[in-house]
Formats: C-alpha cells, sequence, structure tokens
C-alpha cells in the first residue's frame, strides 16, 4: 500500500524560507514507489557507530561468558528497535517536510547518547536518556500525524498508548537503582515489543508499504554485515602473511555468502504481497540481525586465534559461531515461511544448513581446518539455497511484481 501524504502542523513558513527546509514531497521512481530519502540514510549512519560500540562490549577474549553474549544481544534489541520504530513511522507517512526533518535530526542527538552509552550500561544514564529522545520524538511524530485521518487516528492510538508506556518506564529508570535498571528496561522493551502484535488487529488495516519497508530493513541489515565485516577485518594483523590473507580469505567467504543469500531473497520480492503490518517480517530481522552481529566478531577471533597459533578454539566461540548460523539459517527458514509452506527440497537444504554447522564447530577444534570447512558449508548452502529462491521467486512473480 502506497503512503498517502498527509497534512500535518508544519514549521511556519518564514521559519522555514529562513532555515532553507522548504517542504518536499517524498522521492519515488517512475513507477511511484517509494525509496529512502537522505534523511533516512543520514539517520542511519549514526546506527553504524551504535552497533560498532555494542559488539565493542565482547572485547577481545575469545572466550566470552554468556553474561556478556547476552547483554550484547539485549542492547543490539534496544539499537534495532530504536531504529526501526522511525521506520514504522516513514514507511506510512510522509517524512519529507521541514519540521519532520528537524524532529528527525533531534533523535539522531539521541542515538548518538545511545551510542556513547553503550559501553557504560547500567552505570551511565547516556542510553537511558538517548532512548528516551530517540522514542521521545517517534512519539512526537505519531502525535503530529494523529488528526490527519481516520487510519492514522487508528495507527497512531496503539502506538501512543504502547510505546508511551515503556517510554515512562524508561524515564522511572533514570532514578531507580543501578542494579535495577536493567530490569525496568527489559519490562519497558517487553511492552513496547509486544505492542504492535496486541494492536495487530487495528496496525493490518493500514498495510505498511510493502517495497519502502523491505528496502529499509535490508538497509539495516547491509549495516549489521558491515559491523560483522569491520570486525574480521580489523583482526587480521598489519603486513599479513601470505597464510593470513588466505585465513581472512576463507572467514571473508562467509558473511560474503550470507549477504548473497539475503539479497537474492530480497529481490525475489517473495513475502512483497504479504506483509500487511509487516510485524513478522520486522520481528524476524531482530535475531537475525544479532546472530549476524556475533557472527562477524567470532569470525574476527578466529582470524585472530590463528595468526597466533592457537592449536584449538575455545569451546565457547565454537558454540557461539554454530549457533549465529544456525539462528541466520531458522530466520532465512521463518522469513521465506511468511510466503508459503516451503518444500521438501527447501526444508532440506535448511537442515543441510544447521547440521552442516552444528556437526563443523562442535567436533572440529584447529582453527584453519575448522574456518575451511565452515566456509565450504556455508558457501554450499549459499549456492543451493540461491539457486531455490531464483526459481521460485521467477515462478511466484506476479506480471506487476
Amino acid at each position: 500500500m502506497r503512503r498517502v501524504r498527509t497534512q500535518a502542523p508544519r514549521l511556519p513558513r518564514w521559519l522555514a524560507d529562513l532555515v532553507g527546509l522548504p517542504d518536499q514531497a517524498p522521492g519515488a521512481d517512475e513507477a511511484g514507489h517509494r525509496h529512502a530519502t537522505w534523511l533516512e540514510l543520514f539517520l542511519d549512519l549514526i546506527f553504524v557507530y551504535a552497533l560498532a560500540a555494542v559488539v565493542a562490549r565482547l572485547g577481545n577474549e575469545p572466550s566470552p561468558s554468556p553474561r556478556a553474549v547476552l547483554a550484547v544481544i539485549g542492547l543490539f534489541v534496544v539499537i534495532q528497535w530504536a531504529w526501526i520504530g522511525q521506520v514504522y513511522y516513514d514507511t506510512r507517512f510522509d517524512p519529507d517536510d521541514a519540521l519532520h526533518r528537524v524532529l528527525v535530526l533531534v533523535a539522531l542527538v539521541g542515538a548518538g547518547a545511545m551510542t556513547l552509552g553503550v559501553d557504560e550500561v547500567p552505570e551511565s544514564v547516556l542510553l537511558p536518556v538517548g532512548y528516551l529522545i530517540v522514542r521521545g520524538v517517534l512519539l512526537l511524530l505519531y502525535l503530529r500525524a494523529r488528526p490527519t485521518s481516520a487510519s492514522a487516528h487508528m495507527v497512531t492510538t496503539v502506538y501512543l498508548i504502547g510505546f508511551g508506556s515503556g517510554w515512562l518506564i524508561w524515564l522511572a529508570s533514570l532514578t531507580a537503582p543501578t542494579e535495577l535498571r536493567p530490569v525496568l528496561w527489559i519490562v519497558a522493551m517487553t511492552i513496547e515489543l509486544a505492542t504492535p502484535w496486541v494492536g495487530v488487529r487495528w496496525l493490518n488495516r493500514w498495510p505498511v508499504d510493502n517495497r519502502h519497508l523491505p528496502e529499509r530493513i535490508g538497509q539495516f541489515t547491509i549495516i549489521v554485515l558491515g559491523s560483522a565485516l569491520a570486525s574480521l577485518l580489523f583482526a587480521v594483523p598489519d603486513h599479513p602473511s601470505p597464510h593470513m590473507i588466505l585465513t581472512a580469505a576463507l572467514a571473508f567467504l562467509i558473511p560474503a555468502a550470507v549477504w548473497w543469500v539475503y539479497t537474492t531473497f530480497v529481490t525475489t520480492r517473495l513475502t512483497q504481497r504479504r506483509l500487511r503490518g509487516g510485524q513478522a517480517y520486522s520481528y524476524l530481522h531482530i535475531p537475525l540481525g544479532g546472530a549476524l552481529l556475533l557472527l562477524g566478531w567470532a569470525l574476527g577471533q578466529v582470524v585472530r586465534l590463528v595468526d597466533a597459533d592457537a592449536p584449538r578454539l575455545p569451546l565457547e566461540l565454537r558454540l557461539l559461531l554454530g549457533a549465529s548460523i544456525v539462528t541466520w539459517t531458522a530466520c532465512g527458514l521463518a522469513l521465506y515461511w511468511l510466503w508459503t509452506r516451503p518444500s521438501a527440497a527447501r526444508l532440506a537444504i535448511a537442515a543441510y544448513g544447521v547440521v552442516s554447522a552444528c556437526v563443523i564447530t562442535t567436533t572440529v577444534h584447529r582453527p584453519r581446518l575448522m574456518l575451511s570447512l565452515l566456509a565450504a558449508a556455508v558457501v554450499g548452502y549459499a549456492v543451493l539455497l540461491s539457486r531455490r529462491l531464483a526459481r521460485t521467486g521467477g515462478e511466484g512473480r506476479t506480471p506487476e511484481g
């Protein structure tokens, strides 16, 4: 469903002209499909640094504790949820006028505070203050859009009640003891994450833009993959030897295969006509993105251990590698399931991906051998699945799709 340009409260004309922010219609191609604006891409930039700060919490210790991994996963969910809230507003409402730009720039300040606060939670208040700014701006945007139409009134009511409740709990956490803050954050995030599902009956009456939402979520996924590649590249020593270059190349094959599969899936647009409110599609990308972030860090640690001539990989690192690949595979199968029931061939390919990752990461201890086998298995999975997706997409595409 295409978005409707809304007539919401705007900056006074004299002020907009003074600062050089004339109202503009959002960009569209010749077919009328809406694409990401320059402002949306600018918003993405700060989240590149936020993701880098999140994964940096794991440090360079190749045996991460379960508590450290859970902390990184939780912070990733907060960061992605802060980003995705703006995407859902943009996909339903006209974002490209002067007042909207000013408000989003304020949200960017909040995102910057979140980035700076990631390393010091729960002691520092920078993370909750930044989150309050980002989500507070989103609530203001929904209040602004609320009177524009009956559909807008219905959608914004769901978000204002649910997200507003979560916002108040985040606000209360500022005065709570340090050890209690994470508990309040978990409660607030649970309420916010549940809101689109509690209100699914009403949200589905105004479907999301079925091109804009997958495009934006795909762009965030590419950002996560970029962070994974950064973790890998930073692990390569200066002036690497030929065998280290080969090791880095083998490790690179894994995120490259992930990219290949994901872009093949997105370009086939299998789920495009079944997005409705977009809840399942976007929520599946949360564990998928978290898995890719951890996968990049784990691959970087393997490269470091190869450089150090370590004889064995720690069990914790191998389990993290296997769990990341299995989670990515399972989320890919679930995304496919949004379009149609998987065939026996599709299930067999998924089973191959899961079993091969589990067997290799649990039984192979030598770093270079494990990396070689895992790269071969993931590339093989990517080839099989991409061929299947391309064939399925060609069969199921409508003339106008």
